[in-house]
């Protein structure tokens, strides 16, 4: 009889590599598969998102923690215009007109940070919202790479009026407040769609730092950001026409 192969043999040995190969095409099967969910599940999402009120990243790591979270979706038609020409003159100005991106703004703090200065986010509504609807929020150059395609996509399906309104509806506005309706109830006491010019510009430039300004009794600073504010959307022009008639 032919002498039987023995474990660790020249048998045992060459079944090692193939096992290995094999696990190595399973492992890479499913990081492509994985990748492609990745990548696909963004746009799907903002499909749902045309017709179903999404949550935050943020909102999503509150409520994983169990941490108070108060949102109040409201359709765009029952949040101010005050509310609505504030946030855009404070935060985009070219909301209307570009397609998701600044592109010079983009490449302004591009030089800027080349320079050795500190870049300013030179980020749009439609970065903000990719950023609130698929990212995390801490500042990373890799996270800002992020949402420049996102950006893209999410203003190719939705309209400009869906963005701003999933954008006012999912804003931090402090401590677990998120939305427009929640932040009016929780600072002023009113709906969303009663905010005066001068309420409206107060939540508008509390945006950049939700958790330290307070929209019912602002420092120094932020009221004279609110004066800015209501200065800008004064002399602002007709840029609000896609969101707002008239």
């Amino acid at each position: 009889m032919p002498p039987r192969s023995r474990p660790g043999g020249a048998g045992g040995s060459g079944r090692a590599p193939q096992r290995k190969a094999g696990l190595w095409r399973i492992l890479r099967r499913r990081i492509l598969q994985l990748l492609l969910v990745l990548i696909a599940l963004p746009p799907l999402l903002t499909v749902v998102y045309s017709v179903v009120p999404p949550v935050s990243t943020l909102m999503i790591a509150r409520y994983a923690q169990f941490l108070w979270v108060d949102r109040q979706w409201v359709p765009l038609e029952n949040i101010s215009p005050n509310l609505i020409k504030s946030v855009i003159a404070s935060e985009d100005s070219g909301f209307c007109d570009n397609h998701g991106v600044e592109w010079d703004a983009l490449q302004d703090q591009v030089e800027a940070l080349s320079d050795g200065e500190k870049p300013r986010g030179a980020s749009t509504l439609t970065m903000q919202t990719a950023k609130n609807l698929f990212l995390w929020g801490d500042r990373s150059y890799l996270r800002k790479a992020l949402e420049l395609p996102l950006a893209l996509m999410i203003n190719g399906i939705l309209s400009k009026k869906r963005i701003l309104e999933i954008y006012l509806n999912i804003a931090e506005w402090g401590e677990g407040i998120f939305g427009a309706e929640a932040a009016a109830q929780a600072w002023f006491g009113k709906a969303a769609r009663d905010l005066t010019r001068v309420e409206a510009a107060r939540l508008a430039t509390a945006l950049p730092n939700p958790l330290a300004r307070n929209p019912a009794k602002p420092a120094p600073g932020h009221r004279r950001l609110a004066a800015t504010n209501l200065a800008r959307v004064a002399a602002a022009g007709p840029i609000f026409g896609c969101v707002l008639d008239g």
